[in-house]
């Protein structure tokens, strides 16, 4: 008995698991004889066979398998029928004929069931059908399936006989719309806009919805057209779209006299109950809005909660901004309201600098701290270098340190004007630290080596902090130039200076035997965090002359500094590194250890390899999958360079 007769011959028994074994078998054969043994096994109760023989018909496909399952729509039992239009859905294409055939079968929920089916075809043969029942079926739920398979389908070659269908009722109505979103042919835009006639309130605000989700431009005209004769909701949905479809930039195009039409209608949107429109007007008020506009939205902002509303929030910003300055951004700068006060000055960054500046100068010694601050540190970004004198005024007057950082930060980085340096020297004796910070910083920012006379006077103050930021200061404005004090730096009894020092030379690749000179007798600082500002200065330059060094600190008492010296060697990547690090595996901890397997990975080469996979025999489980990790990422390096 052959192998196929076997199985038809078990297949017409009742033994559940043999029918289920002979049913997979069919399948992988796709033995086209089984299907109606299959067919009759898939109304089983048993869920294995089920499985085994819906598996089985979805391989062997074909005509002989649709035909044999589309019987089984009539079925009484849902679950069955749920299970054979699944296999249809997969296989119908097989014959499209017979599922044809079923849109003209009498019962409408074979219709239904056929136009479903036809809609996962992802054929285009299946569209002269399904439109033939859209628009002919007497059945109402035959036409909604037939549009929603169309919409599924998304052929172009759909579009014309659903544009006729908006002509059928509500329900029917709904499926297409959602469909001709999905296919997005330029000859429905008029078909919907049409339909706005006849329509209910509910698909006329569906139309509108799609026809800006479409983004055809063709249907700006006629929305703008249809605008003035809607009732107000259906206005705002239509304001949304136009917005939706032209965005923010293109707004700008539209004749002047549609502009103040839309525009009228933008600002009544502000008040409509539905937040998607009210965000919609405020991108075409950015475009197209002036003061009056300025004004509706401070009020819609003003409505908002800044923490559940964040977002909309920074929208409404971003529309003031966008508006620009007008009398109703100066009018709201003298309110005695913090809060609108604070939102103009956001929205400045985006106004025209020249209008926006002298109105923030003007109003800002008369207002409260919260505001000063925000007016400070939006002038320290948008002004210009005509305003240095307001800024020069602000270190002379300002007692906020907020305020002091922000002319600090504009004198010092943007604006750099003569003279300005000795200036800001004197604020490196504020009370605040952040203060002085921002006054080092911008003292660095002038790029003024003639600063470092100054330093240097502070370099022998008494006060550390004094001697640090000097110590940092001239690190960074000239280190040939400053190498006498930043050699006594290295020596300083405050460690924080001993730091500053190294990190000075850090920047001063590749290390010259006289700095090299300076720096290694602090590799036994008594001070780890020294001793680490001096790996990480070997490790930022790795170069020939600092192998031994780093290979020193290997030994160091210290974990990190021992982990700092391995990374580098890692990064040097050279071969002679690979047995120094081997040595310090047995007692090293698991943080030490990590490091070493990482750096030999790295590294690579015969050596490391066979180190590595003795360390995938290490007793901790972390140890060995890092172990293993870096063999598979040697693997990879060595196929790459093959």
């Amino acid at each position: 008995m052959s192998e196929e007769q076997h199985i038809l011959e078990v297949l017409q028994s009742d033994d559940a698991e043999q029918v289920r074994e002979a049913a997979y078998s069919a399948g992988e054969l796709r033995l086209e004889a089984a299907v109606p043994h299959l067919v009759r096994h898939l109304q089983s109760q048993n869920i294995g066979v089920q499985e085994a023989v819906d598996n089985a018909l979805r391989k062997i496909g074909g005509a002989a398998a649709v035909a044999g399952v589309i019987p089984l729509l009539r079925s009484d039992d849902a679950p069955i029928r749920n299970i054979s239009m699944d296999i249809l859905r997969d296989i119908g294409r097989d014959e499209f004929d017979a599922l044809k055939q079923l849109l003209h079968d009498e019962d409408p929920d074979i219709r239904i069931f056929a136009s479903d089916i036809l809609g996962t075809s992802g054929s285009i043969l299946a569209v002269p059908a399904l439109c033939e029942a859209l628009l002919r079926d007497p059945e109402v739920n035959v036409r909604y399936q037939a549009a929603v398979s169309l919409g599924t389908l998304a052929f172009p070659e759909a579009a014309d006989c659903l544009n006729k269908a908006m002509q059928d009722e509500e329900w029917v109505q709904f499926s297409v719309i959602e469909a001709l979103i999905k296919i997005r042919a330029e000859s429905s835009v008029n078909a919907l806009v049409k339909a706005l006639d006849t329509t209910s309130d509910l698909v006329a605000s569906m139309i509108v919805d799609a026809l800006g989700e479409m983004g055809n431009l063709k249907a700006v005209p006629l929305l703008l057209k249809r605008i003035e004769k809607s009732p107000t909701p259906l206005r705002n949905k239509i304001v949304r779209a136009i917005v939706s479809i032209l965005g923010k930039k293109s707004l700008s195009l539209l004749g002047e006299r549609e502009q103040q039409r839309l525009g009228a209608y933008l600002l009544a949107a502000l008040d409509d109950e539905d937040e998607e429109v009210q965000d919609a007007a405020m991108v075409g008020l950015a475009s197209l809005g002036q003061a009056e506009a300025t004004v509706a939205v401070l009020r819609l902002a003003a409505r908002l909660d800044p923490d559940r509303d964040h977002e909309r929030l920074e929208a409404a910003i971003r529309c003031i901004g966008g508006i620009g300055f007008n009398e109703a951004v100066e009018e709201a700068l003298s309110d005695e309201n913090e809060s609108t006060i604070l939102m103009v000055v956001e929205a400045a960054a985006d106004m025209n600098p020249a209008e926006i500046v002298p109105a923030l100068k003007r109003i800002f010694w008369d207002k409260g701290r919260d505001a000063q601050r925000a007016i400070a540190t939006q002038l320290a970004r948008i002004a210009s270098l005509e305003d240095v004198d307001f800024f020069l005024d602000l270190l002379e007057r300002a007692e906020d340190a907020h305020v002091i950082k922000a002319a600090l930060h504009f004198l010092g980085h943007r604006a750099r004007p003569a003279g300005v340096g000795e200036r800001m020297l004197a604020l490196l004796d504020h009370p605040y630290d952040d203060v002085k910070e921002a006054a080092l910083e911008a003292c660095i920012a002038l790029q003024d080596v003639s600063l470092c006379a100054s330093f240097r006077e502070r370099f022998h103050s008494g006060d550390p902090l004094q001697r640090m930021m000097a110590t940092y200061a001239m690190g960074r404005l000239d280190v040939d130039g400053n190498l006498d004090v930043l050699r006594e730096a290295l020596v300083d009894d405050v460690p924080d200076v001993r730091k500053v020092a190294l990190e000075a030379l850090a920047g001063t690749c590749p290390i010259t035997p006289e700095h090299l000179e300076l720096v290694v007798p602090l590799m036994h600082d008594p001070v780890r965090e020294v001793r680490l500002a001096l790996v990480d200065l070997f490790g930022a330059c790795p170069e020939e002359s600092v192998i031994g060094h780093l290979l020193e600190a290997l030994d160091d008492e210290d974990d990190w500094v021992r982990v700092r010296a391995i990374e580098a060697l890692g990064r040097l990547g050279r071969k002679e590194c690979v047995t120094p690090l081997i040595e310090r595996v047995d007692g090293a901890g698991n943080l030490v250890l990590l490091k070493i397997i990482e750096a030999l990975g790295s590294i690579g080469g015969n050596m490391a390899f066979r180190a590595l996979l003795a360390l995938m025999e290490h007793e901790d489980p972390e140890i060995q999958q890092a172990a293993e990790d870096a063999v598979a990422r040697l693997g990879e390096q060595d196929s790459e360079g093959e």
